[in-house]
């Protein structure tokens, strides 16, 4: 029979795997009405159960995380990398480069300049954290703003938005996606694999984290 304890590590466990980021060890203690010592035990029993394994447990600025193990990261990013590469297609390209111009922009505002429905493509952005809602329009019924993310930055290497081409310049990166010219010095999204038509993901996410012992 399971004691209270390992029933206390198990539910710990499933916390941080459900969560996906870092975790406070005393939010964790407060929901569960236990001492922030238990908690951190069960995190640290927790650490030495998966020290071998593909997954580990983390902990840093008083979270803890669960992760994969940077043993692994190679062959992780070897599987991973080309699917999520894949997964930015074309259209969603381009719906990313309207809201980095246009925002803080609505989900109607870009479909209005693409002419086409733009659910998939800025649900996709924004699982990728390449978008974010940053606030609400004042009109009716309040839409939704989007503005893009450091990450954005990050994956595009620009160091701010001051920083992106000018729009006749978009325009006519746009046009080289939509093309089958794919000259690497041309394109600003030369990163990616385009796709020639869009396809339904199969999410894998995942976040970096700082590991502090």
């Amino acid at each position: 029979m399971e004691s209270k304890k390992e029933e206390l590590e198990s539910v710990i466990e499933a916390i941080l795997f459900v969560a996906g980021q870092g975790v406070p060890v005393k939010d964790i203690a407060e929901k569960l009405e236990i001492k922030e010592k238990d908690a951190a035990d069960c995190i640290n029993a927790l650490k030495l159960k998966y020290a071998a394994n593909g997954i580990n447990i983390v902990t840093f600025k008083g979270k803890a995380q669960m992760c994969s193990n940077p043993k692994f990261a190679d062959d992780i990013a070897s599987v991973l990398n080309p699917i999520k590469e894949k997964l930015l297609s074309k259209a969603t390209l381009e719906t990313m480069a309207i809201v980095a111009y246009k925002q803080p922009v609505t989900r109607l505002e870009v479909e209005q300049v693409r002419g086409v429905n733009c659910d998939y493509a800025m649900q996709v952005l924004t699982d990728f954290k390449l978008i974010e809602v940053i606030g609400r329009k004042d009109s009716v019924g309040k839409p939704l703003l989007y503005g893009t993310t450091d990450e954005f930055l990050k994956r595009f290497q620009i160091e701010s938005l001051a920083d992106l081409p000018d729009y006749e310049e978009l325009l006519d990166r746009l046009q080289l996606i939509h093309s089958d010219k794919k000259e690497e010095d041309e394109s600003l999204y030369n990163q990616f694999e385009i796709p020639e038509e869009e396809e339904t993901p199969q999410f894998l996410e995942g976040e970096d984290t700082d590991i502090i012992g």
